[in-house]
């Protein structure tokens, strides 16, 4: 993987989350292939965790490769991804 400033790297997977319709979900690792990481999913989940509050990308619109909500650091944040995709 070449190197790439993460601010560009963050700013081109918020840019892919963005365009995840409404009631659809993508993996981590097909938001990374997309964004050019294919084989660092986890990237993903690092430009999604670094979003400030507010921010305009539906992050919860990303889950694992088994299509299910991943656990998070802050606590109740999984309940809440749930929450906003079971609105949708």
């Amino acid at each position: 993987m070449a190197a790439v400033r993460s601010s560009d790297l963050h700013a081109r997977i918020q840019r892919w989350v963005r365009r995840i319709p409404r009631g659809k979900v993508a993996t981590y690792g097909q938001i990374a292939r997309l964004a050019g990481v294919g084989a660092h999913p986890r990237l993903v989940g690092y430009a999604l965790a670094a979003l400030a509050d507010g921010a305009d990308v539906p992050w919860h619109r990303v889950v694992n490769a088994q299509g299910r909500v991943s656990p998070r650091a802050t606590p109740g944040a999984d309940r809440l991804q749930r929450a906003l995709l079971e609105r949708e």
